[in-house]
């Protein structure tokens, strides 16, 4: 079904990604600080079936886009997270919650390694309510997540200026506060960045 805004929206438990993804992702960014709070390393996956029109990542609506995820990949991103100065891991695309068979045995050793020492980030076209009612594991997914940024991006709210999400419909949700509450909490950030947030590299004595 397409809304509205020309967004397809599925119906509860359609769109399953234990049988859509192909286990591709579109890129891998690590310590970046644009997708949520501090340094993060970033992982795009590939496969987006909302098709959201202005989408800015639209190649990677495909399921086959970019390359395969590898257990390579899953160590580089497993080292670069325990670095001190990185707060967490991001996951964006692409649509997450159809990439469970790449990220939920990612996301388990993250927990496994780090405890909730660094914090996940999960964007989704899916709402918060949408996805309490979605599969088991897109729920697993979503209870790992500390942060959920939810809802499809819809161009005519696009805003410039709106932190980690691209128009004004899409919450920043607090997963942990809103499974206490039994509804939505945004997020509210915890901390406030200093020059003590990040190493800085000493500079070099100047040679004579």
């Amino acid at each position: 079904m397409t809304d509205a805004d020309g967004i397809t929206q599925p119906r509860p438990g359609e769109w399953d990604g234990t049988v859509l993804s192909a286990g591709h992702t579109a890129d891998y960014k690590p310590f970046t600080f644009v997708d949520g709070e501090g340094v993060r390393c970033s992982l795009y996956v590939s496969g987006c079936p909302f098709a959201c029109p202005g989408c800015y990542n639209r190649a990677a609506q495909s399921f086959k886009y970019g390359t395969r995820y590898t257990t390579e990949l899953e160590e580089r991103i497993l080292n670069d997270l325990a670095q001190p100065y990185v707060a967490g891991l991001s996951l964006l695309g692409g649509e997450p919650m159809l990439a469970t068979p790449v990220l939920l045995p990612l996301v388990r050793r993250v927990r496994s390694l780090f405890g909730q020492s660094k914090t996940i980030w999960t964007w989704s076209g899916y709402t918060y309510e949408q996805l309490r009612h979605e599969t088991p594991d897109k729920r697993e997914l979503l209870e790992h997540s500390d942060v959920l940024v939810d809802g499809p991006f819809i161009q005519r709210l696009y805003h410039h200026d709106l932190a980690f999400r691209g128009s004004s419909n899409q919450r920043i949700i607090d997963v942990p506060a809103s499974r206490d509450a039994g509804q939505p909490v945004l997020w509210q950030s915890r901390r406030r960045d200093t020059e003590d947030s990040v190493p800085f590299l000493t500079p070099a004595a100047p040679r004579s």
